[in-house]
């Protein structure tokens, strides 16, 4: 599975993906990218999650038209501290993740 984290996110962040071929914004040299463009790439380079703490993105954009996986984290800073807290839930949940979809992951 390939995940793109967004900038918002931080690279530490990579470390706990180890199970899955991560790669940040930064990395791909696409700071400043706004969501909607951020989005097409994801699909035109085959990613399968973008993961994320902007909670905007919901009501940004219309997410039936990208055939992409956006997982947010319900933390209240990026700090890789909280991050990692989430993970566990994550990774119980990932398997029933479907295209189309958002979803907010809890600790």
């Amino acid at each position: 599975m390939k995940i793109l984290l967004d900038e918002c996110v931080t690279k530490r962040l990579k470390k706990h993906l180890e199970a899955f071929e991560v790669l940040t914004i930064t990395e791909l040299g696409l700071s400043g990218i706004k969501n909607g463009k951020l989005l097409s790439y994801c699909v035109a380079n085959n990613f399968d999650i973008l993961f994320t703490i902007d909670k905007n993105l919901l009501y940004q954009q219309n997410l039936d038209q990208y055939p992409l996986i956006i997982v947010i984290l319900n933390c209240q800073t990026s700090k890789i501290e909280e991050l990692v807290t989430f993970m566990p839930s994550f990774n119980a949940q990932i398997g029933k993740f479907q295209k189309y979809k958002a979803y907010i992951i809890e600790k």
